[in-house]
């Protein structure tokens, strides 16, 4: 008996520490760090608060004030908010994070909608880009093998205006958003899986791993499978997760795409030096060399863009009676950062001048992935309406490679 009640008080002992451990709120301090901030997108690990805080409260303490604040936490304890209106280099900003009831996500201003063929990434009523897992066939006519899926189509401006374009005439494997790779060693054989009609290779969706909506955030993590042709078979080489998040910004529409790599054999993958391979962007056609502008961080403009190496690149053309704009921010941490540009200048197609941006880390250099290994490429995009300026893009640069560091006690 006396056996017994031990185990039983040690028992009893285990609990009361565990649930102690478990804290039920924590300070966040958030400093800006080197550089001015506005609507920056924050987070800090707020674990402590225990396994079973599915939802947290976020309040900011301004004086004697304690303001709500909109805040999502993700399946790893990691929680996300914006650092609303301006913060001044060098300022630092308080909030208390609180244990709370899940709230239901259904009705969240974040959302992503599955509509049967894609994933639809929405802000309110708003589209904010859509991931086709589908695969979209080339028109009537047009050899098959242009056929694709994985890829972003349509990307939106915050006024609906649609920033990109698939199948267009004059390059039919030009989808949107996509991200293959150009010149592929493998097994003692270069194969291409950028140029569908080579039919050399192609990339696919294969599955979703998982979706999210919320007050801040909306996305999703996907599987997509880098297929080599060889003859009479297919082969998959490499694994690729893309994981896509758009963010509740006040002005206008924020979204992150990192891409995972690692090769799916006991075998490596040489990603050989090309001119364009990998993040790729194919403009609206509305976008031609008489109305639509590019610059990048060095100072370039279009003329002076392709082959040189940029922390970003902003293009603004016109959209009917509007004008529209994409920014695109690589991350410091690539590949070869900062990356080399591919784009088109104004000669392209035939003289049209349409507009295309490719970041491609493997411009100037191999790139040889080992199995066991995982790979990270990551891209911010931010679209707008009307103007862009160096100076905002620097400062959305400096969000992006240069988050505000998050102190929690």
């Amino acid at each position: 008996m006396k056996i017994k009640a031990l185990l039983f008080y040690l028992f009893l002992l285990f609990l009361s520490v565990n649930a102690g451990y478990a804290k039920d709120k924590l300070t966040l301090t958030v400093d800006a760090g080197n550089y001015d901030r506005e609507d920056c997108v924050v987070f800090a690990d707020v674990s402590a608060l225990g396994v079973g805080a599915s939802s947290v409260e976020l309040f900011e303490l301004v004086g004697k004030k304690k303001l709500s604040v909109e805040c999502q936490l993700d399946a790893d304890g990691m929680l996300y908010w914006v650092l609303k209106g301006k913060t001044a280099s060098g300022a630092s900003r308080t909030y208390v994070a609180k244990r709370t009831k899940a709230r239901d996500a259904k009705s969240a201003v974040m959302q992503t909608v599955d509509n049967g063929k894609a994933l639809v990434l929405k802000k309110g009523a708003s589209g904010v880009l859509a991931y086709n897992y589908a695969t979209v066939y080339p028109p009537e006519g047009v050899d098959p093998s242009y056929q694709r899926s994985g890829f972003i189509h349509p990307a939106y401006s915050p006024k609906g205006n649609v920033l990109t374009t698939i199948q267009p005439k004059d390059h039919y494997h030009h989808y949107g958003i996509w991200n293959p790779w150009t010149r592929v060693a493998y097994d003692g054989q270069v194969y291409d899986l950028w140029n569908l009609r080579d039919k050399q290779g192609t990339v696919r969706a294969r599955t979703i791993q998982t979706t999210y909506s919320g007050e801040v955030f909306a996305g999703f993590a996907a599987n997509l499978d880098h297929y080599i042709f060889t003859p009479g078979a297919e082969k998959v080489i490499m694994n690729e997760i893309w994981d896509v998040k758009t963010w509740n910004v006040s002005k206008g529409l924020l979204w992150d795409f990192e891409s995972t790599l690692n090769p799916a054999t006991e075998l490596p993958v040489l990603i050989k030096a090309y001119r364009y391979a990998g993040f790729g962007w194919r403009a609206t056609e509305e976008w031609t060399k008489e109305n639509c502008e590019m610059f990048t961080s060095e100072g370039k403009t279009r003329q002076q863009i392709d082959g040189t190496n940029a922390r970003w690149i902003y293009v603004t053309g016109q959209c009917g009676n509007d004008r529209s704009g994409f920014l695109l921010l690589g991350h410091p941490a690539n590949y070869s950062a900062p990356e080399p540009l591919r784009i088109w200048d104004e000669k392209a197609n035939g003289g049209r001048g349409d507009a295309f941006v490719n970041f491609a880390p493997t411009k100037n250099v191999d790139w040889n992935l080992i199995p066991g290994n995982t790979y990270k490429l990551r891209y911010r995009v931010l679209t707008y309406d009307g103007e862009m300026t160096s100076d905002q893009a620097e400062t959305q640069w400096n969000a992006f490679a240069f988050p505000p560091e998050v102190t929690v006690k």
